[in-house]
């Protein structure tokens, strides 16, 4: 593995978090309901959570996936009514206010985990990604260097979203922008669930 492969891997992972979906709305809902701590430890738990995906792709998710076409399908089809239940749930409180309220980090680190446990995107991108960007011949210590890394990342850019969030002025103009960017969020996690479910 060269330095190369860690900085494609990184502006794609930059890329992938940066797209809407079920962690960042997690992400930015438990910062602006439970504070900046409460953003953070939520953060770390779906950097936890994703970064363990990776290590499982650098095992063998692929060619578990492979090996056993069913398991893809269920993850497929899981993922698909999970994205959809999110869009419609988005949809539905787009206008709805955010009432804050203090949530212990504890909970908040295990909402952050739980969400990229059943977060499709997050298994799919560590299915698909990692094994067209790294080389196949990676050693023990390579793999760990890259899920470190992969957590690393993670938590410094949720940890960065949570701090911006968490100052009146961004957190106001968010709270402005809400209801449209809560409903064009919903459009594009319920278009990629649908498109999950008729992939082959």
């Amino acid at each position: 593995m060269e330095p190369l492969h860690l900085i494609v891997f990184n502006l794609t992972l930059l890329a992938a978090l940066a797209s809407p979906g079920p962690a960042l709305l997690v992400a930015i809902r438990s910062t602006l309901t439970g504070g900046l701590k409460s953003g953070i430890a939520t953060g770390a738990g779906l950097a936890l959570i994703a970064s363990f995906w990776t290590l499982a792709a650098l095992l063998g998710l692929d060619l578990v996936f492979h090996l056993f076409p069913w398991a893809y399908t269920a993850v497929r089809i899981v993922g698909a009514g999970y994205l959809i239940w999110i869009a419609i749930s988005a949809w539905r409180n787009a206008d709805a206010a955010l009432r804050q309220e203090p949530v212990a980090r504890q909970k908040a680190f295990l909402t952050g985990a739980t969400v990229n446990l059943l977060n499709p995107k997050s298994v799919l991108f560590a299915g698909a990604v990692l094994v067209v960007i790294f080389p196949p011949d990676l050693t023990l210590g390579s793999k760990l260097l890259i899920v470190a890394n992969h957590f690393l990342v993670e938590v410094i850019v949720y940890s960065a979203l949570a701090w911006l969030l968490s100052s009146a002025p961004v957190r106001a103009a968010y709270m402005r922008a809400k209801p449209g960017l809560d409903r064009a969020s919903a459009v594009i996690l319920g278009g990629l669930g649908l498109r999950l479910l008729v992939d082959r």
